[in-house]
């Protein structure tokens, strides 16, 4: 399966023409109808609906359009309907003038001072009482499932370039976790080398007599002791078994996304506890070096549904 990004857009338009001499826009009246989808992210699945009034009885088909193929994501959905013909206006027929000259005198003889009808007054109100509009609700759902396939073809391309970010970072990770295993026991024969080192200071220093070996085993007491404290071992063995979780998590693809925000938090975890255990400048550049790495994957994984 494909690695999806939250973040889409897509936009399809198609021209439409009524037939029947019941449509109200004449024979040659055309129509463009247009729909629009934009995605970003989000913890759910947000969806929104702006719709003309002609075809706000085709929102519950939209829905469930929608839900059927997206899962996570604030997702806006707008439909335009425009006519493209020469003229949208036609010519009242004579019986509707009429019809309105005969209510115009019958209101002002209630009322002698309404004012008069304008032409366009006559022309919004016999377009209005003409007006059988065509159900574009069939062409609507086919555009707009034209439209959603084009969004999920969006956000896949933008999943996979995201993949290539996470896929590069985890590696960068890996390199440094690298880097950072052989310095611990380097570490540990400087600070045993120093406690030996000290030891016989302070045993000439007093004159004492105690015997070279029993100053060697204390140097490794101490040793040991420090290695204890600073051994990042445990910490690179989990933070290498999550990067491995999230490469195999990137190469199944799918719904993913919640699970990475708790492995990116497991990392981060693991960071910081290998920067509370530094004990050289060159531990504490790996550890800042991490959390940086690790920040860049929190913050792409929020676009990954």
């Amino acid at each position: 399966m494909s690695v999806y990004s939250m973040t889409g857009y897509a936009t399809v338009q198609s021209s439409a023409a009524p037939s029947g001499p019941e449509t109200d826009s004449g024979p040659n009246a055309s129509f463009r109808l247009g729909v629009e989808i934009r995605s970003v992210n989000s913890r759910f699945l947000d969806l929104a609906f702006r719709l003309p009034d002609e075809l706000r009885q085709t929102e519950p088909a939209l829905r469930e359009l929608l839900t059927g193929k997206l899962k996570r994501g604030k997702v806006e959905l707008r439909v335009s309907l425009e006519s493209t013909s020469a003229s949208s206006l036609r010519a009242p027929s004579s019986a509707t003038l009429q019809r309105l000259g005969s209510l115009e005198d019958n209101i002002k003889s209630w009322l002698p001072q309404a004012a008069a009808l304008s032409v366009a007054d006559v022309l919004r109100i016999a377009t209005n009482e003409d007006k059988k509009p065509h159900d574009f609700s069939e062409e609507l759902l086919k555009l707009a499932k034209k439209a959603v396939k084009d969004l999920m073809s969006a956000r896949e391309r933008e999943g996979a370039r995201l993949t290539v970010m996470l896929l590069d970072r985890t590696a960068q990770l890996r390199a440094l976790a690298a880097a950072a295993v052989p310095m611990v026991p380097k570490l540990v024969e400087q600070q045993k080398a120093r406690f030996l080192e000290r030891w016989k200071e302070a045993m000439a220093l007093g004159g004492s007599t105690t015997l070279p070996e029993i100053a060697q085993d204390r140097a490794l007491t101490e040793a040991t002791a420090f290695a204890i404290r600073i051994d990042v071992a445990e910490e690179i063995t989990r933070l290498s078994s999550h990067l491995d979780e999230i490469d195999r998590l990137l190469a199944s693809g799918g719904e993913l996304g919640k699970r990475l925000d708790f492995l990116i938090q497991e990392l981060h975890r693991e960071a910081n506890t290998l920067g509370s255990k530094s004990a050289s400048l060159e531990l504490t550049r790996i550890s800042v070096d991490m959390k940086v790495l690790i920040e860049q994957i929190r913050e792409q994984v929020q676009n990954i549904e």
